[in-house]
């Protein structure tokens, strides 16, 4: 359960950077292609922030594995 908050939380924090950035670069351009942008720097950012929380557990493994070869071996 924690793990799902935890992944929530992630996609929800860089979907918000992403739709401001992309209102940013788009409110240069207009009104429309500030509303543009904001959606798809939202979708970008939930992307990258699901897959930030993935690659963390991935590396969080691994090292819990390489942690027990070692003391195995000792």
């Amino acid at each position: 359960m924690a793990n799902r908050i935890r992944q929530a939380i992630s996609r929800a924090k860089y979907a918000a950077v992403g739709a401001s950035i992309g209102a940013f670069v788009g409110g240069l351009v207009s009104r429309n292609a500030a509303s543009t942008m904001a959606g798809l720097g939202a979708l970008v950012g939930a992307t990258v922030g699901e897959k930030r929380v993935s690659v963390d557990e991935f590396v969080e493994q691994a090292r819990d594995r390489a942690g027990k070869k070692s003391t195995d071996e000792s």
